[in-house]
């Protein structure tokens, strides 16, 4: 392991909607809107209405600028993975694979479900997820519905 590695393994952070405070929520949308709209020029709107739910779990690893990597936990009685995303600056660390890895830590005796930007599905793969439907077109990306069995 590097000592950049080293540096930024940190302890994940983890919210639920209702426990967010202001700058929790400054700081998400700051990572989600810089990968998400500005990279990727998504231009469909972030904010869906979910995200200060008490059944919706954040979860986040930071350095001193804010969140280096993110993902969204919905559970509404299914258990749905989300906003999986890295800074430009902090990718080829393993960082979002520290976060799945707590994720299904956290949900792994329930099935979860996802939508992989199609590019990655092999990625999720190796986590446990499979292709669960065809490829469709959401925000102008192509995704890859998955679903990760409960034991």
């Amino acid at each position: 392991m590097s000592e950049r590695q080293r540096a930024h393994q940190g302890h994940c952070r983890t919210a639920t909607g209702d426990t967010l405070t202001a700058q929790d929520v400054y700081d998400i949308w700051k990572i989600r809107d810089a990968v998400f709209a500005f990279e990727q020029h998504v231009e469909d709107t972030d904010p869906d209405g979910r995200d200060l739910l008490p059944t919706t779990t954040h979860m986040w690893l930071a350095d001193h600028q804010g969140p280096t990597s993110y993902l969204r936990v919905l559970d509404d009685g299914h258990v749905h993975l989300g906003r999986v995303c890295t800074r430009q600056d902090q990718r080829g660390l393993g960082l979002a694979g520290q976060l799945m890895a707590e994720a299904t830590r956290l949900w792994g005796d329930r099935e979860i479900a996802l939508n992989a930007q199609s590019h990655l599905e092999r990625w999720y793969e190796s986590f446990g997820y499979m292709r669960s439907g065809e490829d469709f077109d959401e925000a102008g990306i192509q995704h890859t519905p998955m679903v990760r069995p409960a034991p």
